[in-house]
C-alpha cells in the first residue's frame, strides 16, 4: 500500500483579530471578552484563550478540517469514562467570509505542556504510571461505530504499510548518517506484525506536547485530533521519545500490550523520528544530534 497520506497543503494565516472577528460575529455573548494567543500553539490548529475559561482552535489548513466534526462527536462520549480530564468543546463554528472552515470552542484546562516542563522537575515515574492507565481505560471503551484509520487523523491506527515508501526514502536520504541496517530490520520487523483483535481506542497523537502537567501529576489529556479506531501501537511511543530508565519500564509493564505490538509501536516511533531527521538535515538544524540520538535508542 504505497500511496502518499501526506500531500503538500496550504496553510493559512490566523491572526488574534480574525479569531476575535469570528467570535464576535458567531458567538456576540462573548464579543467582550478577551482573546490572546496561548504561548505554544501547536501546527495543526492556532489557539487562542477567549476569556479566562475558554479557549478557540482553528484549523490551520484545510488537511486538519474533518478533525473538527469528530471531536465533537466523539470527545463527549468518551470523556465520562477516562480517568483524566480530556478536552471538551463547548461550541461548534462555521465557515465564513474570513475563515473557510468549521472551528472550535473548548474548555480551557489550567497546566503546563510537559513538552515545554524540564524533565528534572517531573516524577516521570508517577507520569509513566498515569498515561499509562489513561491508555488501558481508553483502549478498552466499547469502539463500534468509531472513525477507522484514514487521511484525518494521517492513518494512525491503521497499517505502517501506509509509510513504507516514506520510510524507505526517508533511510535512503540517511544513508552513512545512521545505522540504516539495523532501522531498516526494525522497520521490516514491524511491518511484519499485525492487530488482530477488535479495533479499539486511540488517541493517535500521544506526545508530550499533548498531556498538561500541574502540580507534579498529568492534569488532562488534550488534542484528540488524530483519535480513531484501531491498533493501539500508535499511542505508545512515547516509550522512546519521553521515558527513561524505571519511567520508561513502567510504561511498559503498565500499557501491559504483547510484544508484537510494541514492535509496531517501534516501527511508529522510527518512521516519526526518521522524517523528522531527514527534514532538520536540510535545515542543518542543531536538534540533529537530539534525534540521531532517539534513533540510535529505538533501533538498539
Amino acid at each position: 500500500m504505497n500511496i502518499s497520506p501526506l500531500q503538500p497543503f496550504d496553510s493559512l494565516s490566523i491572526t488574534t483579530s480574525l479569531a476575535a472577528k469570528l467570535i464576535a460575529e458567531q458567538f456576540p455573548a462573548w464579543a467582550d471578552l478577551p482573546v490572546r494567543p496561548v504561548e505554544f500553539s501547536g501546527w495543526d490548529n492556532r489557539t487562542f484563550r477567549l476569556g479566562e475559561t475558554m479557549l478557540i482552535r482553528l484549523p490551520s489548513a484545510e488537511h486538519y478540517a474533518p478533525q473538527v466534526h469528530k471531536e465533537h462527536q466523539w470527545l463527549p462520549y468518551l470523556a465520562p469514562c477516562l480517568p483524566l480530564p480530556i478536552s471538551t468543546p463547548l461550541a461548534l463554528g462555521h465557515p465564513s467570509h474570513d475563515y473557510p472552515w468549521h472551528w472550535s470552542v473548548y474548555q480551557w484546562i489550567e497546566g503546563e505542556s510537559a513538552a515545554n516542563l524540564s524533565l528534572d522537575t517531573l516524577d516521570l515515574p508517577l507520569i509513566a504510571s498515569q498515561l499509562a492507565h489513561f491508555l488501558r481505560k481508553l483502549h478498552a471503551l466499547p469502539s463500534t461505530g468509531g472513525p477507522t484509520a484514514g487521511p484525518h487523523n494521517f492513518w494512525r491506527g491503521g497499517p505502517l504499510e501506509i509509510y513504507d515508501a516514506e520510510t524507505r526514502s526517508a533511510l535512503a536520504t540517511l544513508d552513512g548518517f545512521i545505522d540504516t541496517t539495523a532501522a531498516l530490520s526494525v522497520w521490516e520487523e514491524a511491518l511484519n506484525s499485525e492487530w488482530h483483535t477488535d479495533p479499539v481506542w486511540i488517541h493517535g497523537d500521544f506526545s508530550s506536547g499533548n498531556f498538561l502537567v500541574k502540580n507534579g501529576t498529568v492534569a488532562a489529556i488534550i488534542d484528540f485530533g488524530c483519535m480513531g479506531i484501531g491498533d493501539p501501537a500508535c499511542d505508545l511511543v512515547l516509550r522512546w521519545t519521553f521515558f527513561q530508565k524505571e519511567a520508561r519500564q513502567t510504561f511498559i509493564r503498565q500499557v501491559d500490550l504483547d510484544k508484537s505490538t510494541w514492535s509496531r509501536a517501534r516501527g511508529w516511533a522510527l518512521w516519526k523520528a526518521l522524517i523528522t531527521l531527514v527534514r532538520l538535515k536540510g535545515q542543518n538544524s542543531p536538534e540533529i544530534s537530539a534525534h540521531q540520538h532517539l534513533i540510535n535508542d529505538i533501533i538498539s
